[in-house]
Order: C-alpha cells, then sequence, then structure tokens
C-alpha cells in the first residue's frame, strides 16, 4: 500500500470517475485503475461498485477510505513539518518564567507565536528567585521572563525588554494578626513561622532572601502551597500582587505593616535573553511579539 494508491482512491472516491481523477493527478487512466486494482488486491477487499455509469464505493470501500483520509491527511502534515525543520524552525524552544510573574499577561503574545508556528512546541519552565536567569545563563532556556538587578544588566550579557512592574506584598491571615496586636518590629515574629519558597538556582542554595537570622521557616516549592499555608494562618510571607489581590479586598489575608520589615517590594520583570546565543526563528518572533506587547501596554 503507497500513499500514491490512497490518493488514487480518494480522488476516484469523490469524482466518480477515473477519467476525472486522471486529471486531477496527471495520471493516465490505465494507471489510476491499476493502482487501484493493486489496492484491492493488497486488502483483499473490493472496494468500487463497477456496475453503474459512476463508479461508487462499497460498503467496506467506504470504511477504508475514511481511513485513507485520515492518512493523507497525516502524511500532509508530516510533509509540513519537515518542510517547517528545513527551513531552520525550532521543534521547540524553553520560556523559564519567574513564579511570581503573572501568566495571564503573557498568553496573547503565546497565542500569537503558536498560531504562526504550530509546529513549534512552547515549555514554560517555571523557576523561582535566580532560577530563570540561570536558565537563560546556562542555555536551558531561550528566553526568560523575571526579574533582573541593574548588576545582572550592566554586565553586559543580557539584552532586556522591559514588561511590567509587580510586587511582593507581606501579608498574613487575620487570626495571625490577631497574635500581634500591637506589631511593630520584625524581630517581634522570629518565634512565628515564616513561609518561603525556595529558590531553584543553584549558584544562591542555601541563601534565605528577606529572612531574619534564627527566624523559624517553613519552605514551599510553588507559591500556591505558600499561599494556602499563610492563608491557613500557620505563618507569614510574601506573595505576587496579582494573587491576593481579592484576598486583600475581602480582608481573607491582611498586609503585614512593620517598622523595619518593607510591606511590598516592587519587582521590575523583563524579558532576558543572552546576547550571545543567536536565537531561531520561533524564539526570535516570540521575542518580538513580547516587544511589540510592552509598546503596546
Amino acid at each position: 500500500m503507497t500513499l500514491e494508491q490512497l490518493k488514487m482512491l480518494q480522488q476516484v472516491a469523490e469524482l466518480g470517475s477515473l477519467k476525472s481523477a486522471s486529471e486531477v493527478l496527471f495520471k493516465t487512466q490505465p494507471a489510476i485503475s491499476q493502482g487501484i486494482k493493486q489496492l484491492e488486491a493488497q486488502l483483499n477487499l473490493q472496494l468500487f461498485n463497477r456496475q453503474g455509469y459512476r463508479l461508487s464505493l462499497t460498503s467496506n470501500g467506504q470504511q477504508i477510505y475514511q481511513h485513507a483520509l485520515r492518512l493523507l491527511n497525516e502524511a500532509e502534515q508530516l510533509k509540513q513539518l519537515a518542510t517547517f525543520l528545513t527551513a531552520g524552525n525550532e521543534a521547540s524552544i524553553t520560556l523559564a518564567i519567574e513564579a511570581s510573574y503573572d501568566l495571564k499577561k503573557i498568553l496573547p503574545v503565546l497565542e500569537m507565536t503558536q498560531n504562526e508556528f504550530p509546529h513549534t512546541q512552547i515549555i514554560l519552565k517555571q523557576e523561582y528567585i535566580n532560577g530563570a536567569l540561570e536558565a537563560v545563563m546556562s542555555e536551558q532556556a531561550d528566553l526568560a521572563l523575571t526579574a533582573i538587578d541593574n548588576s545582572a544588566l550592566e554586565s553586559g550579557k543580557f539584552e532586556a525588554n522591559k514588561l511590567y512592574q509587580g510586587y511582593l506584598c507581606n501579608v498574613a491571615a487575620p487570626r495571625f494578626v490577631e497574635r500581634h496586636p500591637k506589631l511593630q518590629s520584625v524581630a517581634e515574629l522570629k518565634d512565628e513561622y515564616q513561609i518561603v519558597v525556595q529558590d531553584s538556582g543553584q549558584s544562591s542554595q542555601g541563601i534565605n532572601y528577606s529572612v531574619q537570622t534564627g527566624q523559624r521557616c517553613w519552605y514551599a516549592n510553588d507559591f500556591n502551597t505558600k499561599k494556602t499555608l499563610i492563608m491557613s494562618g500557620i505563618g507569614w510571607g510574601r506573595l505576587p500582587d496579582y494573587m491576593i489581590k481579592n484576598e486583600l479586598e475581602q480582608n481573607t489575608l491582611l498586609a503585614l505593616v512593620i517598622d523595619d520589615f518593607d510591606t511590598e517590594i516592587a519587582l521590575n520583570y523583563q524579558a532576558i535573553k543572552l546576547k550571545s546565543r543567536l536565537l531561531g526563528p520561533v524564539a526570535t518572533r516570540l521575542w518580538q511579539n513580547l516587544e511589540l506587547m510592552h509598546v503596546s501596554e
């Protein structure tokens, strides 16, 4: 069985004659007739009724025809994929995203890129604190969406596009706040549990950011777990502003205002790529789309 025979089956079934099929396929009528007979012999099935003026599918032929259409469609998709890859387009690209980034803000860009390059898989890799930047540095990711400090930018290794400014807010549940009605200093919370998300970066393993010496901590590996723990009243900590907007409005979470500890930390999220790395066509278009997203905001 060949794809050529399946194409003959399709055209004869849809056009009803060898003559019409031969004109579409640019083959002689005897060649198409022979191809159909060979297919029937290979399948040990009669595919067409030949008594009438027009050739029509038998009941068995109708089922084979439906399967043939699927195979021909898959073959065409395979051909398109091969053409796509031959042109230098990537089979997949990886985007490392700092977990505090509001993913909803990039969905239109991802959809735009995927619609233009449907054969490329976009892999989203969620990272924490320094993890996204390290993923780009180690070339485990093509691009990163993360906050980056000025010293890293001034190193000259990265190209960056500003996206938006977000915040990490220091919060706790009402029952937690009730335990500290006159809270003024972070030192008063040393025996409470600060809920901390672990850094996925390797260079900063073992370093706790914004954690005082001697502080009791619970460690979570994602912000949803951290939020659940904080809302239960077990502990306190910082969460992305977009994750707690409703909770703050409904007073199911309260901002912790402490004299010597910032209630909010601003994070300037940027799209990051290595200057020394040549991106493929799809990653380049994603980068350009991120630039357009910033311009349009």
